[in-house]
């Protein structure tokens, strides 16, 4: 349930390869997510070039609680992942 002071982020994940099991990365990177005490609302992946994909992960987490860049910072460190960018930060009104 969205309440007012909740945020909306949307993340993007860039694996170091095309051979990388993009299922096994998103598994990995969802358990970071929630483990912040965040919850993972949606998750696309979009194709990048030359059969390389990337992540998106929106998730919602109390603005008062939730640290992105810790997030980001601990999903960056993961085995096969590139590079991570916060590309949306919004407040959630519901």
């Amino acid at each position: 349930m969205i309440t007012i002071a909740d945020v909306i982020i949307k993340l993007k994940v860039m694996p170091i390869g095309p051979e990388v099991d993009m299922e096994e990365l998103s598994n990995k990177c969802k358990t970071k997510i929630e483990s912040a005490n965040a919850e993972v609302h949606k998750t696309d992946i979009q194709e990048v070039a030359f059969g390389l994909k990337a992540i998106i992960f929106t998730f919602i987490g109390d603005e008062k609680t939730i640290n992105a860049d810790k997030i980001e910072a601990d999903i960056n460190a993961l085995e096969n992942v590139s590079t991570t960018d916060i590309i949306d930060v919004r407040r959630a009104f519901g």
